[in-house]
């Protein structure tokens, strides 16, 4: 009998993306597949991972490496804080420094060129790339420059990349949106003005992304800010909670569609 061919579009959103990661477990648990991921920054970042051959408890692992001074390389700010460099040697380590085209479970990642405004979309080439341009958020990462264009963070022009799964052929769209706003946060330095800033700007990008996905999951993470990676546990945590209201309908989805292709 035929399966759908099931695609995960991850957002963007900082820490809450760890989310991501408990949205896999869940569905790894439930033996539903994944035969395609598309990811926007910190789901990029997951996705790669994850389409790396990690499984969750290695990404579990992963994940208690995500402090400040092990990828933040600062910079004389021109272009931004953050050279960049560390966090890209971090996702290289971990992504075996393979292509995009020698993964198992195809990928592809989401950039903005901040040039033109267009949205650009890698599904080869080197992974620790593709990945850095899509998590350079404006003012805070120096953009990534690729093949003569200046790239920044996926997020900023596609926050959940349905669109860009569903070009890759998912007949069964599962999206997971992990922005929220932290409400009366605290903001103390430049980064909490920017990222508050983005995630403001942020949220009323997806509502129509829900209507193109067959399910949207979206994990209840508000109230952590996007840099709280010392939460990690929680997060995921999170990310459990909310796929798993979702299990049966993914279920019955993937049973309609075997039912129409007999």
């Amino acid at each position: 009998m035929d399966f759908p061919k099931i695609g995960l579009a991850l957002g963007s959103g900082g820490a809450r993306g760890l989310a991501h990661i408990g949205v896999i477990k869940v569905l790894e648990e439930a033996n539903i597949p994944i035969h395609m991921i598309a990811g926007s920054s910190i789901g990029s970042l997951i996705g790669a991972f994850y389409a790396a051959g990690h499984n969750v408890e290695e990404m579990l692992k992963i994940t208690s490496a995500f402090k400040r001074k092990y990828f933040l390389d600062i910079t004389i700010p021109k272009l931004g804080f953050i050279a960049g460099n560390r966090i890209k040697d971090f996702i290289r380590l971990f992504t075996y420094n393979k292509n995009i085209e020698d993964l198992s479970i195809p990928l592809a990642i989401t950039a903005t060129d901040i040039h033109t405004g267009e949205k650009v979309i890698f599904k080869q080439g080197p992974i620790a790339d593709a990945v850095r341009a899509s998590i350079a958020i404006p003012g805070i990462f120096v953009p990534e420059t690729w093949n003569g264009r200046v790239l920044v963070d996926g997020g900023v022009i596609d926050r959940v990349p349905v669109s860009v799964v569903k070009e890759m052929g998912a007949e069964i769209i599962i999206a997971v949106d992990v922005a929220g706003l932290k409400k009366n946060a605290s903001i103390t330095t430049i980064y909490d003005v920017i990222l508050q800033s983005i995630d403001i700007m942020q949220l009323e990008l997806v509502k129509n992304r829900e209507n193109q996905s067959d399910i949207m999951i979206q994990p209840i993470v508000e109230q952590f800010g996007s840099y709280s990676f010392g939460q990690a546990t929680e997060i995921i945590l999170a990310g459990e909670e909310a796929a798993k209201k979702y299990i049966d309908t993914i279920k019955s989805l993937i049973s309609r569609w075997k039912e129409s292709h007999q």
